[in-house]
């Protein structure tokens, strides 16, 4: 049987009390459980409207479906990447996203072109250059045992000059990123 402790043996045995049908009903507060009962008008359950739930449940699980891309491709609307009869899928490395005259590196700003395009002649892009160069160090600092792999993504826009693309894919190398691939759309296949 589970009984209370009684006071000659707890000192502290006035404090706890068995629960009862409600809890903090031994509160005399009536009008705080007048108005959170709702004063008699109406129950304190609330009811739920699950046709507008389950509307939202559709939707949601409609737009991670189509969003959701197995073969690991990757969309950008800012870049129009060029298309390609030949590729492969999507690998884990850093993206360079060059567009607009502008760098980026898994969507951090990494340097612009337009110094390139003005010189017209390939040259090393410094914030490119140490962006890469730090995500290099935080992989040999995070998996010690594992070989760098080395490989980067190239994202760059159909409108790209090539000494742009040139001086890109340098400074990807210089960085120690030698194995870089091109992101490109697929053309369909012909049968």
């Amino acid at each position: 049987m589970n009984r209370m402790p009684s006071s000659d043996r707890d000192p502290h045995a006035h404090v706890i009390h068995p629960p009862g049908r409600r809890l903090l009903h031994h509160i005399p507060l009536r009008s705080v459980w007048h108005r959170v009962t709702g004063g008699a008008r109406r129950g304190p359950n609330a009811s739920l409207n699950l046709v507008s739930f389950i509307d939202f449940l559709v939707v949601t699980v409609i737009f991670l479906l189509m969003s959701f891309s197995a073969s690991g491709e990757c969309k950008s609307r800012d870049v129009d990447t060029p298309r390609a009869a030949n590729g492969e899928d999507m690998i884990d490395a850093p993206t360079v996203v060059v567009s607009h005259g502008q760098v980026l590196v898994d969507g951090t700003a990494a340097g612009s072109i337009r110094s390139i395009e003005d010189q017209a002649r390939p040259q090393k892009i410094d914030e490119l250059f140490n962006l890469l160069r730090s995500k290099r160090e935080l992989f040999r600092q995070v998996q010690p045992n594992r070989p760098f792999p080395g490989a980067c993504i190239l994202a760059i826009d159909e409108g790209v000059p090539a000494i742009v693309v040139k001086s890109v894919f340098q400074t990807a190398a210089y960085a120690g990123y030698p194995n870089v691939s091109f992101m490109v759309k697929k053309l369909p296949t012909m049968r």
